[in-house]
């Protein structure tokens, strides 16, 4: 009998026991265990050949779209640019599509939660929704159009359409008909007191933005910092990700502070400031202000995002409005400390703390930076789990091919509650990538090119997983709750015997 056997695992790492006699494998998760055995049968004869009389398989062919910039240039689109429908290429050659989204994706049908009973009508959209709104989507048959309301800021705007285009290129003709508007705005304003349940309810107009907040009613979608950040040269994801990844250190290496660069515009980030070493204090925190008038005029030189991940422990606070910032303070394998916000992404509701983040005090800052990093400091061990499992989170579960999935699942969910059939605004006009990247130049061109799909992928999106049951969720949002009150009983412990030594 011959036998082997191959045993998968999944991301962990080795630690030696002790003279490396012994080793213990430190999980957070275990994934299954595949064993394969094979038999010889008994008095059978081996004959080992010298050729091969199999054919090998050719690999397959990859469909691509390529971009035809003769159509763009003139602000039309190809005739057949998608097809309105696609073979299915996830036969047994492909790669596996049984892997399931990551547990953030059940967010979806919370956002969608307020449309459950009611569906969504051309009313909603046509009379209510717009009013905050920066543009229309209709997608119709695998085509984009756009109605535009108004200019957003920069080219938010853009950049999320071109995303959207994207998504129609990896997955032709798998998304169905729908109707949407879109605000690119930081600050939700759809007020979920205003639409309480009641004999004379009305359901809230339903609007796709980047963020939300718990008293507000939002459809959240990816950012369009996505496929790049033109203005303030922030590469697309998957490049930024890379460079991260490549320009870091070992945890135990970089300077044993926290780090903040940003623009002060807020009260609370000029609050932070007063945090920065002085004559008198030093909290822990390093600080520093960015001017992006002169960062453009001297080609970003400080504000490249790989050069600011050299500290253990970076800190991220919201602005104004909602950030774009969290994901690249998360990837940059430190300690983050959020300051509490008021804004939520698509994703961050994902996130636990003392798992993937130390949670800060609004108020109190500088004494709850220090805390955190004397906590951090001395507990090594802890901290770098912090550090991993967030950068797990980022590297995996935020990669670009989960980004498309969740805006396929979202845009999917949101096309069983619409009660009409879609159609194109008379004030519409179709777009595609030609249209959007052949009369761009510079950064906008080059991060447009960058990010541009192919082709259709060999996968299938990822399987989504069940909503929360009501118990789960409310045990969700208490365990969260309870590590904050941890965090905060342990610093007010530290400081108090801080009083009583000094």
């Amino acid at each position: 009998m011959s036998w082997c056997s191959v045993v998968v695992f999944g991301r962990g790492e080795w630690r030696d026991g002790g003279g490396g006699e012994e080793k213990k494998m430190r999980q957070k998760w275990w994934w299954n265990e595949l064993a394969i055995l094979g038999n010889t049968p008994p008095n059978s004869t081996i004959f080992l050949a010298t050729t091969t009389t199999e054919i090998p398989k050719k690999p397959k062919q990859k469909i691509q779209f390529p971009l035809n910039c003769t159509f763009g240039i003139n602000l039309t689109c190809p005739a057949n640019y998608f097809p309105t429908s696609f073979p299915s290429q996830d036969d047994q050659d492909s790669p596996s599509t049984t892997t399931t989204c990551p547990d953030y994706f059940r967010w979806i049908y919370e956002d969608l939660r307020p449309w459950k009973e009611t569906g969504i009508t051309r009313e909603m959209m046509e009379e209510r929704a717009w009013v905050e709104s920066n543009f229309r989507l209709v997608i119709l048959n695998g085509k984009a159009y756009i109605e535009r309301y108004r200019k957003g800021f920069e080219t938010r705007d853009l950049f999320t359409q071109w995303g959207i285009l994207q998504l129609l290129r990896r997955y032709p003709g798998k998304l169905p008909d729908l109707d949407l508007v879109f605000s690119v705005s930081d600050r939700p304003v759809i007020k979920s007191a205003d639409y309480r349940a009641g004999p004379n309810a009305t359901a809230p107009p339903p609007l796709f933005r980047y963020c939300g907040t718990d008293d507000t009613l939002s459809i959240v979608f990816p950012d369009w910092s996505f496929w790049g950040w033109a203005e303030v040269n922030v590469k697309p994801w998957e490049r930024m990700l890379e460079e991260l990844k490549q320009g870091d250190k070992r945890w135990m290496d970089k300077e044993a502070y926290a780090h903040w660069k940003g623009t002060p515009l807020s009260r609370n980030r000029r609050d932070l400031l007063k945090c920065n070493i002085s004559d008198k204090q030093d909290w822990g925190a390093r600080l520093y202000t960015l001017d992006w008038k002169k960062e453009r005029q001297e080609g970003f030189k400080q504000s490249n995002l790989a050069s600011q991940c050299m500290h253990r422990y970076k800190i991220y606070l919201e602005g104004i409005g909602w950030s774009v910032s969290e994901k690249y303070i998360l990837a940059c394998n430190s300690v983050t400390l959020l300051v509490k916000s008021r804004y939520y992404d698509f994703f961050t509701r994902g996130l636990m703390p003392m798992h993937h983040y130390w949670p800060i005090k609004e108020y109190d800052q500088c004494r709850s930076i220090k805390f955190a990093i004397e906590w951090g400091n001395n507990h090594e061990q802890e901290a770098q789990d912090i550090v991993e499992t967030a950068s797990d989170f980022i590297h995996e579960d935020l990669k670009m091919d989960y980004v498309y999935d969740y805006m396929f699942h979202v845009l999917r969910e949101y096309a069983k509650l619409l009660r009409y059939k879609p159609t194109i605004p008379e004030r519409a006009i179709e777009i595609c990538s030609e249209t959007l990247a052949c009369r761009t130049v510079g950064l906008h061109n080059a991060f447009m090119m960058e990010s541009m799909v192919k082709g259709p992928t060999d996968v299938s999106p990822c399987n989504m997983p069940p909503p929360y049951d009501p118990h789960a969720f409310r045990m969700l949002l208490r365990s969260k709750a309870n590590s904050v009150s941890l965090v905060e009983l342990w610093e007010q412990r530290y400081w108090k015997n801080q009083t009583k030594h000094n």
